[in-house]
């Protein structure tokens, strides 16, 4: 390989962001589902716990975003696909407020014993190193929410 591919490979590398994640739930596929809407949209919170609700428009071109009032916010998305109760994905910029574009997969099966969560984050732009090392971490705690809601509230 030429230094120019090298480099050229290593700059295509700099540019993208991947994470793939599961989780599985001691809940129902639809329990999970409701779980998963509620933990995006108005229960959603920080990794230090503090409350941070989005709006979630739960329908393919439905906004999610956060809402400051006034007319104020930070648009994180579009609802790319909705397929109750096994898929939810989005496309926009999600938390980051530079040039980039995210898709978001929350795919749902049924599993014995429960729900399996796949996750998966892609994203191409000017990511920065401070999102870089934190995605992981609010992702997973996004997940744990998830996970507690739906265990807590599944259908016996």
């Amino acid at each position: 390989m030429s230094t120019t591919a090298i480099a050229a490979s290593a700059a295509i590398e700099n540019l993208t962001l991947s994470v793939t994640q599961e989780v599985h739930v001691r809940a129902s596929l639809e329990t999970t589902f409701a779980a998963l809407l509620e933990q995006l949209g108005p229960s959603n919170d920080t990794t230090d716990g503090k409350p941070m609700p989005l709006k979630l428009e739960p329908w393919p071109g439905g906004r999610w975003y956060r809402d400051l009032g006034d007319n104020n916010g930070h648009l994180w998305g579009h609802v790319q696909a909705i397929k109750r109760p096994t898929l939810i994905e989005f496309c926009g910029p999600l938390f980051m407020s530079y040039p980039v574009c995210s898709n978001v997969q929350y795919r749902l099966s049924e599993e014995p014993g429960g729900t399996l969560i796949k996750f998966h984050h892609t994203a191409l732009g000017l990511i920065t190193d401070e999102h870089r090392q934190g995605v992981v971490k609010g992702w997973t705690h996004i997940l744990a929410g998830i996970r507690a809601r739906a265990e807590a509230g599944r259908k016996q």
